[in-house]
């Protein structure tokens, strides 16, 4: 049997595999930044600002107008994960809960019965360019779960575990490998339980390295995203940059770079194997609870925005930080 099921293009966003429901990759290389933390005028002219994903002159806007990023919006259903390798995001929500997270932190926010939040990209710094790369990854909720209280957590970068063997770091936001293990995910995550088995790594692998996949039961999706290098190989067969794997967990999978380092995203799971109904940020099972989510959402907002604009970010001179919905904030130095 081969390793490999499927090989793709990677487009925007990325295929994905039950229980994942979305994956995308933002890699901008934004300018500097202004005192109100969005880039100069100059730059925006002749853009579709409010629905910009042009990437013109390597960046885009998205749903921002003056500061990149997407300002408030609601979720119902699932969990989003934001998984920032450079730059930082400003994340505001309607629980009351704020944060400013990146250079390697991950926000795990089940959206569970419904919240609203916005993801910014601050440019902090109007002294050098700002780059910014993230995954935004979409994690389902089984039908039991779907109504669970919303939660905000975060993974700060100091509590991950990075594992370095053979030439390839492995960085750990969920899932286990050879005795070391991801922070705790949310509660009610379909990740907490380890018979789950989801696995959400990324992997850096050095010029002339190998590195093998522990094997695991056939019944789990495995898909491996690469996405920055060249070319590398899976059990010999050539794989260029830009292409997604879909894998066989259960048997040997051995990757392998030439004279080109290489990076990886991996994502596994026990799919959830319900039905799913899904418009725009609503994610259920049924098309009439699709319906029920939009009419909740018209006349509660989902608790309501208690920030003052749509697009919130937060002082220019604060460090990393998580503000709970309890009140309790955890501070960090950028």
């Amino acid at each position: 049997m081969n390793a490999i099921h499927k090989i793709f293009p990677l487009g925007f966003p990325w295929q994905t595999q039950d229980p994942f429901l979305f994956c995308v990759y933002h890699q901008d290389n934004y300018p500097e930044g202004t005192e109100t933390l969005g880039p100069d005028q100059k730059h925006l002219e002749g853009r579709p600002l409010g629905n910009d994903f042009q990437k013109k002159n390597g960046f885009r806007m998205y749903h921002g107008k003056t500061i990149p990023g997407f300002p408030y919006h609601p979720h119902r259903g699932f969990e989003t994960i934001t998984v920032v390798n450079k730059g930082y995001c400003d994340h505001s929500d309607s629980l009351g809960a704020a944060g400013r997270f990146g250079m390697g932190d991950v926000q795990w926010m089940t959206a569970g019965r419904g919240v609203q939040h916005s993801e910014m990209f601050p440019l902090l710094h109007q002294d050098k360019p700002n780059t910014l790369e993230l995954f935004q990854i979409w994690l389902n909720l089984p039908q039991k779960d779907k109504f669970t209280e919303p939660h905000f957590k975060m993974l700060w970068r100091e509590d991950i575990p990075i594992v370095t063997e053979n030439g390839t770091e492995l960085q750990l936001i969920a899932g286990t490998y050879h005795g070391n293990k991801a922070p705790s995910p949310a509660p009610n995550s379909w990740a907490n339980l380890s018979e789950n088995e989801v696995a959400i790594w990324t992997l850096k692998l050095k010029p002339n390295s190998t590195f093998t996949l522990p094997t695991t039961n056939a019944t789990i999706n495995r898909t491996l995203y690469f996405y920055e290098g060249e070319q590398l190989q899976i059990n010999q067969e050539p794989i260029k940059v830009n292409h997604g794997i879909d894998l066989n967990p259960n048997i040997k999978t051995e990757i392998s770079t030439n004279a080109k380092s290489a990076s990886l995203l991996l994502l596994q799971g026990k799919p959830i194997a319900e039905p799913i109904a899904q418009h725009g940020p609503f994610v259920m099972n049924t098309k009439k609870e699709i319906e029920q989510a939009f009419e909740e959402y018209r006349l509660t907002q989902f608790g309501g925005w208690p920030w003052p604009y749509a697009d919130n970010v937060h002082e220019s001179g604060r460090g990393r930080f998580a503000k709970y919905p309890d009140g309790t904030i955890v501070e960090k130095e950028l």
